[in-house]
């Protein structure tokens, strides 16, 4: 290669830096590629995104209206809640952290006892594309355990913390036959300012036939005492979905679309066949 700038390696080879250039670059996209992989599903997040993955959104039934609550067990919301749903007459889907449940397993005994689902939410709340890589598999795994140990049933349901998913997530989930799920609707109770009325009103545009509506039933990751809006507004939405002449129950009872190149399973396999290929962990 008369001319051409070269490179001398430490075993005394030359290779010419055309090439060794060419190897820092694919090494360079193949590291894009995975890293795409990765957060890719995190773009679910997105009211848009959702829209074009029903099934991962949670539409379900149009005569149907599924009631979930996120980050308990908390000993001194969830009793509230379970109180009012009884009162209600009405059964809701409850995504417990691990963390919490560990710590308050009769209170989990209880709501499957009481005639509600009891989800997988992970075991802290943590953002899945922060958690070092086998982490958020780990701790998923722990949690379906647990949740199976305190209440006798494996649970069917997995949401993500702050609903942001990744690759890992999404196999993670399929490996331990849990079917991830967002939401069409929240209250946004969480915050320090909102309040009853405010949770309605972010509530109604999308209070339909087949929404999934997300509220907490613990203050664990909100602002102190917000628990105490969701609960305020609760008694209200199930009187709007019932004057509209809509069910309302927990996510088993929902009707989730599974198949069509819109459910879950589309995304999680897609996924798990690209990190395979890849050779991701």
């Amino acid at each position: 290669m008369a001319g051409a700038e070269r490179v001398r390696l430490p075993a005394g080879r030359e290779v010419g830096a055309g090439r060794v250039r060419r190897g820092a670059g694919y090494a360079a996209l193949a590291a894009g590629v995975a890293g795409l992989v990765h957060v890719g599903p995190a773009a679910t997040w997105l009211r848009g995104v959702r829209r074009v993955v029903p099934g991962l959104a949670g539409v379900g039934e149009p005569g149907h209206v599924a009631l979930t609550f996120d980050d308990g067990p908390d000993p001194v919301s969830t009793p509230c809640f379970l109180r009012e749903l009884r009162r209600l007459e009405c059964r809701a889907t409850f995504f417990v952290l691990g963390e919490m449940l560990e710590r308050h397993p009769g209170l989990g005994r209880r709501i499957a006892e009481e005639g509600h689902e009891v989800a997988v939410h992970g075991w802290r709340h943590t953002a899945t594309l922060l958690a070092r890589p086998g982490a958020v598999a780990g701790e998923m795994g722990a949690a379906v355990r647990l949740v199976r140990e305190v209440t006798g049933v494996r649970p069917v349901w997995y949401r993500p913390p702050y609903g942001v998913l990744s690759a890992e997530a999404l196999v993670a989930a399929r490996a331990r036959g849990l079917r991830p799920v967002l939401w069409t609707v929240w209250g946004r109770d969480w915050t320090a300012s909102a309040t009853p009325g405010s949770v309605l009103a972010e509530l109604a545009p999308g209070l339909r036939g087949g929404a999934t509506v997300l509220l907490h039933d613990s203050d664990h990751t909100s602002a102190r005492g917000a628990w105490r809006v969701a609960l305020g507004a609760l008694p209200e939405v199930v009187a709007r979905c019932r004057a509209a002449g809509l069910e309302v129950g927990p996510l088993g009872e929902h009707g989730v679309r599974r198949r069509g190149g819109h459910g879950w399973s589309s995304w999680s396999s897609g996924c798990q066949d690209t990190v395979s290929a890849g050779g991701r962990r």
